[in-house]
């Protein structure tokens, strides 16, 4: 590390307006706006948390630049229409950690995190208010629609929980993940409605969502893991097909399966 970091950044907004100057810059660049690279920014973002999951902290120093880079660039578009520029959004992150740590840059004093967590959320309903936004004294008020579902079921669980409504602990969800289940195949033996069935099944994906929360696991991760596990045993899979002298499309789906039972104790 040579550079200062402010010395770092400066490189980097110097670079991100090279390459939106209509004249000197990148085509691609240029042609951009916020709604097409929204994309990169939520790939780039996931792109991090894998990074953290595999321990490699070489790809999770690189991921972090290509994450900060799309901050750059919608500052940067934003700053070409006049709107704010990359100075004003530190300025207004830095405004609001400071706003809501009154317990770290202020008095304020909170008896466990459950209360602190309470002020957080009071904190949010106040800036919400001082914005203009419509009054809503529903406890579920600010939960984001821009959130991938599963981070927004979560949420809106996590919210009710506030006020009470919600189970004890994991068994009931358990209970209930099987009652939902039950009704998906009950749809199947009517005759599987599209309508209905995409009802159950995001009930199902919705208690699943709860039954992590209880678990305390992340649901995001517990997915990448599950998706880690599956990409790595069929890989496995097609290379004991290729090892035989043929492919994995060659069997049949009982040998298939065979494959795959051989792939999870080559997992030992």
């Amino acid at each position: 590390m040579t550079d200062t970091p402010s010395a770092a950044l400066a490189d980097l907004l110097a670079i991100m307006a090279r390459l939106r100057d209509p004249e000197r810059g990148c085509p691609w660049d240029v042609q951009q706006d916020f709604a097409s690279i929204a994309p990169y920014t939520i790939e780039e973002a996931y792109e991090v948390a894998d990074a953290i999951d595999r321990g490699d902290f070489d790809d999770l120093r690189e991921e972090l630049g290509d994450l900060l880079l799309q901050v750059v660039f919608h500052a940067q578009m934003a700053a070409e229409q006049g709107r704010f520029d990359f100075a004003d959004v530190a300025q207004a992150i830095s405004a609001k950690m400071i706003r809501r740590h009154p317990h770290v840059f202020g008095d304020a004093r909170y008896a466990n995190l459950d209360a602190q967590k309470q002020a957080w959320e009071e904190l949010k309903a106040a800036e919400r208010a001082a914005k203009g936004e419509a009054h809503d004294a529903s406890a579920l008020a600010g939960i984001s629609r821009g959130l991938p579902e599963w981070k927004r079921a979560t949420k809106l669980q996590q919210r009710a929980a506030t006020v009470g409504f919600d189970w004890p602990d994991h068994r009931p969800v358990l209970d209930k993940l099987a009652e939902e289940i039950d009704e998906v195949r009950a749809e199947f033996d009517a005759g599987a409605d599209p309508a209905r069935l995409e009802d159950e099944i995001g009930d199902v994906l919705f208690v699943v969502a709860n039954l992590a929360r209880h678990a305390g696991v992340d649901f995001s991760r517990a997915l990448r893991h599950a998706n880690a596990k599956f990409e790595r045993r069929f890989r496995r899979m097609e290379q004991l097909a290729a090892e035989a002298g043929s492919s994995l499309a060659a069997h049949d789906l009982a040998a298939q399966e065979a494959l795959w039972r051989r792939a999870k104790q080559d997992e030992g």
